[in-house]
């Protein structure tokens, strides 16, 4: 991969979006991770409009390690960056949907995050005539690995073709942060999580099936399985085939 001529060539496309838009800047969650490191140098580079969001909710590492490495990150290149605490707003919300039904799905919650975080995003960009990045990789979005009308939802992704290895990749020779790029890759939507963990695969294992379509069974039956579950997700909804 010839690393500047990558990021010269994402910074160019996201000039081009936002002049064919008429938009007069970015916005992103800054989340202190890998994704959303890369995904806010690269509009940075495009533009100096930019404005990343730290957007706490909830998890005690939103306070902590999160929001050190978001401004950590925001220093060294020099990306505007806001925080807003949605955790009120969640409560709110939680207690207001409890009683809906007697079932209390943990997920149903912690996908609460993500989508607060959206409506924040969209709520800043229409204010001030920008657009939102999305931040999610190709890895994560093979495995569906993102919440639909959450961080699944963006005006552009400027990282979405890339895989893990990508990311980390074009992050080192960036110079980014070592704290980030060391940090285990989680959306930390509850205490402990990691996303391979939570996944049950690797990054590594899904990277290489991606580009060589090479996998242990196991893995592949993993993949495939979290693929085929996960079309809905890439979609904007299907319609009834008039």
């Amino acid at each position: 991969m010839d690393f500047e001529k990558e990021i010269m060539a994402r910074a160019a496309w996201i000039r081009e979006i936002l002049a064919e838009s008429g938009a007069k800047g970015v916005v992103f969650g800054s989340s202190g991770g890998k994704d959303s490191a890369l995904v806010g140098i690269l509009a940075r580079i495009a533009t100096p409009n930019v404005t990343g969001i730290i957007m706490p909710c909830g998890s005690r590492r939103n306070y902590e390690k999160d929001k050190r490495y978001a401004l950590d990150l925001a220093e060294k290149f020099d990306i505007r960056t806001l925080e807003v605490d949605l955790t009120p707003v969640k409560e709110a919300f939680v207690a207001a949907v409890k009683d809906l039904d007697e079932s209390q799905t943990p997920m149903a919650y912690a996908n609460m995050n993500p989508r607060l975080r959206m409506i924040t995003l969209y709520n800043y960009a229409q204010r001030k005539g920008y657009l939102v990045a999305g931040t999610g990789n190709r890895s994560e979005i093979r495995m569906g690995y993102f919440t639909k009308w959450g961080d699944g939802a963006y005006d552009f992704n400027p990282i979405g073709d890339l895989t893990v290895t990508e990311v980390y990749k074009l992050l080192t020779y960036l110079e980014c942060p070592q704290e980030i790029i060391d940090e285990p890759p989680s959306a930390a939507l509850f205490e402990g999580q990691t996303d391979e963990a939570e996944m049950g695969v690797s990054y590594a294992d899904i990277d290489r099936y991606i580009l060589t379509g090479i996998a242990e069974p196991d893995v592949k039956k993993i993949i495939d399985g979290a693929d085929k579950r996960a079309e809905h997700k890439r979609s904007l909804g299907r319609i009834y085939p008039r």
